[in-house]
Order: C-alpha cells, then sequence, then structure tokens
C-alpha cells in the first residue's frame, strides 16, 4: 500500500518515519521522501492510528490528490536543490514540466492556490534556505554557493539573499541568531 505523507523534507524526516512505522509494527517495502510502501493494506483504523502518530512528529497522511501533487513537486524542488548542481541556465518551468509530464501553468496555478506562494517563490526561498546551510558550515565560498545554486553571479545571490532575509550573506553569517526556517515551514 503507497502512504503519501507530507512534510518529509530531508533524510532526519525519512529516519523519523521509518522508526514511527517500527514502533507501530506497520512493516514497510520501501521509503523515500514524503512515501511510504507498506507491505501490508493497512486498515482505515490502522491508518487513523498511524495518522496521529505522524501529526505528533509534525508529519500528516495526505488523502487528497491536489495536495499529494504538490508535495511531490516540493519533493523534486527540495532534491534538485540538495544536489548543489544547478546550472545557471536552470529553468525552474522546463524542469518542472520534465518531471511530471503536465503543463507548468496548471502545476503552478494549483501550487499557488494552495501554498500561497508561487512555485518559482518556493524555488527562491528553497535556495535561500540552501544557502544559510552552506553559509554556516564555512566549508565553501559565497562564489561556490552561487555557482551550486545555479546563480550567474555572487551579486545576484546576495541581492536575493537580502531581498529575502533582510541581510546580505556576510552580514548573516555574523548575526548570533542564524534564523533558519525548517524546509517543512516554507
Amino acid at each position: 500500500m503507497k502512504i503519501n505523507i507530507k512534510n518529509m523534507v530531508c533524510d532526519r524526516c525519512t529516519s523519523a518515519v521509518k522508526i514511527l512505522f517500527k514502533d507501530l509494527n506497520i512493516p514497510i517495502s520501501s521509503l523515500e521522501l514524503g512515501e511510504v510502501e507498506t507491505v501490508n493494506v493497512l486498515t482505515p483504523s490502522e491508518l487513523t492510528i498511524l495518522n496521529d502518530h505522524l501529526k505528533k512528529q509534525g508529519f500528516e497522511l495526505l488523502e487528497d490528490a491536489v495536495k499529494k501533487q504538490i508535495e511531490q513537486i516540493k519533493k523534486v524542488i527540495i532534491l534538485k536543490i540538495n544536489e548543489l548542481d544547478i546550472d545557471e541556465d536552470f529553468i525552474l518551468s522546463k524542469f518542472i514540466t520534465n518531471q511530471f509530464s503536465k503543463d507548468y501553468s496548471s502545476l503552478s496555478k494549483i501550487f499557488s492556490v494552495n501554498e500561497n506562494v508561487t512555485l518559482e517563490q518556493y524555488f527562491i526561498l528553497q535556495k535561500i534556505e540552501k544557502a544559510k546551510e552552506l553559509l554556516l558550515y564555512n566549508e565553501v565560498t559565497l562564489t561556490e554557493i552561487s555557482q551550486k545554486l545555479g546563480y550567474k553571479s555572487v551579486q545576484y545571490l546576495s541581492a536575493q539573499f537580502k531581498n529575502t532575509t533582510g541581510f546580505t550573506p556576510t552580514c548573516f553569517k555574523t548575526l548570533k541568531s542564524k534564523n533558519r526556517i525548517a524546509l517543512d515551514q516554507i
């Protein structure tokens, strides 16, 4: 049985969900971001119990087809950004269209209506959160971050970073409170 789960956005989320299924004695055959395949079909009461436990950890079952589609879109965007190999000529609309074999404008409209943010804005917010993470690790330069995230220049990344956070990347690094946003909160 395929189960879609909202807010699974990182490896730790996957680990937490795996443990939860184990604790509930629900055998799984596969697990990836936003999706779990169980060995057996779950009863409605098992699904209710599962959903209650998921909610306690910040997740929830996705039953609505539109919500499932939105979570899939979020998943592919997060995975793309996590690759840290975005070409500077990357075009989000082409990427989404290729991933889902559907018209970008219809996917974008569904996303915007349900998430109160456009797909492009969501993509930018995710890239800025990844830039914050990389800045905090202090293992790569701002130039390298801009290249890995597909920015044409450091100046463009810095401008987008400041528009989104209110701080320049350099100023952000010096802040005591880093104001990181959990990926599932974007």
